[in-house]
Order: structure tokens, then sequence, then C-alpha cells
């Protein structure tokens, strides 16, 4: 996720000490469950938490939201999602 500087491993790895890897892992796990429609579980699963991580992340994303520049953030990131995917969902209706 390059809007928070962090790369694919740190994401994916299990590190707890630093705050805007955190953040960035809680963005990420929030954009598979509410954008992408995964189950807490699923998303636990993808990303090697508990269900309960999940959630959390997706608590402390949503208080963030208030604040109208991480909101403009998670609005970048979820049009790029969507962008993302957009095709893919044409071609699995035979659209292409």
């Amino acid at each position: 996720m390059s809007a928070f500087g962090v790369s694919p491993r740190e994401i994916a790895g299990h590190s707890r000490g630093l705050a805007h890897v955190a953040l960035a892992r809680q963005v990420a796990m929030y954009m598979h469950h509410v954008v992408l429609r995964q189950t807490l579980t699923a998303v636990a699963r993808r990303f090697a938490r508990d269900r309960t991580t999940v959630a959390h992340a997706c608590r402390v994303v949503e208080d963030r939201r208030d604040d109208p520049a991480f909101e403009e953030c998670l609005d970048a990131i979820e049009r790029a999602i969507q962008g993302a995917i957009a095709p893919l969902r044409r071609s699995s209706r035979g659209q292409w």
C-alpha cells in the first residue's frame, strides 16, 4: 500500500512494533472485508491473523474515518481497488 509507504511484505509480516505498518495492515484488512466483501474469517486467513484481530482492525479504521484526510485516503484506495476489480467482475459476467 504505497499510500502508507509500507511494502506488501511488511503488511503480510507479523511485526507489531511500527505504528505506520500496523495502520497500513489494518486498512488492508478493512478493505478486504468492506470493499471486497470477504468475511472476517476469510480475511483473517489471508493475513494469518485471528478473526478478532480483523474485527479490531475494522473498528480502528472506522473510528479514524472522522478525520477528513484519512477519509480521503481511504476513498482513494477504495476507488483504486474498485477500478482494478471492475474488469474482473465484467469478465465473470461474460461482458468482455
